[in-house]
Parts: C-alpha cells; structure tokens; sequence
C-alpha cells in the first residue's frame, strides 16, 4: 500500500514543517517539490538556544495497517542520519521512530515496525515497540546534535 508517491503534480500542501522555533530555538526546514517532482525537506539546524531538530509531517485519518509489517521509504539524503516516526493516535504525546542513515545515493530502506521505538522529546519511553495496528502521522526528523545544513529527497512511502 503507499501511503505517499511525490511526482511533479503532487499536492504538498497537508505537510508541515516543525522546528525547535516551538521551544526557542532557531533551526529552519522547508519542505518543497524538487524539479523532479521528489518531496525536499531541507534547511539548517541550529544549536541556538537549546534548539537542534527540524521535522516534517504529513497527518491523516486513522489508517488500518493491522495486516502490515513494515514501512518501505524510498529516499536520496545528504550522508546524514535521519529519522522515521510515526503516530499511532494523534492524541498520543509520543511516537515511534526508527532511526537510518543515508549515503547521498537512491536507497529504499525497509523499517519493521518491530523496530520502531517509543519516543518523547528526544527521550526513549518505556513502552513496547510500535505494534502497528494503525497510524495517523508519518513524520521525517534531523536532530544530530550538531549544527548542520541538510537535504533529504523523498520519492515515496509504502507498507509492506
């Protein structure tokens, strides 16, 4: 099933940038369709002010993945790590994400959802691993600890 395939035509408009400017910091992403119809989520994190991430969401009505194992992303990075989250319920404080590396190359990287841990606020939770019964959000994070200009292309989202 994909849940996002980015062409030259796609509407980006229900995905929104959210940086460490929440809590005073000063990190700056933008998120755009390249010349080749990839989502680009790109800009600079900054360390200023106790900041250092910036994220990119996409929010949807509850999906049923029960029958789903994993997520299969295939994306172009900029030799930085990154991260996958995602929400089972938009209520819920915390998400669960899977962190990958990228090598400035096309990869598709397959994420089980066995392997996605509870997270908040850069804190790991003692919660079982995301179970995959549903989702509501999908959502991109940079926050290396480092400040760092940064591009990530993104071609689609599936699950397998």
């Amino acid at each position: 099933m994909t849940l996002f395939n980015f062409n030259t035509f796609t509407d980006i408009n229900d995905w929104t940038i959210i940086d460490d400017v929440v809590m005073g910091g000063e990190s700056n992403g933008t998120f755009s369709l390249s010349k080749n119809g990839h989502g680009k989520f790109s800009g600079k994190v900054s360390l200023e002010n106790n900041g250092g991430f910036s994220s990119l969401h996409y929010k949807f009505n509850t999906l049923n993945t029960s029958s789903f194992s994993k997520f299969i992303i295939k994306i172009k990075g900029d030799g930085k790590d990154y991260q996958l989250r995602v929400k089972d319920k938009q209520s819920n404080n915390h998400s669960y994400k899977y962190k990958f590396s990228t090598n400035e190359k096309w990869q598709t990287i397959e994420i089980p959802f066995s392997k996605m841990s509870a997270t908040y606020r850069g804190k790991s939770l003692d919660l079982p691993n995301f179970e995959g019964q549903q989702i509501e959000e999908v959502s991109f994070l940079i926050s290396n600890k480092k400040a760092e200009n940064f591009k990530l292309l993104i071609d689609s989202i599936s699950l397998e």
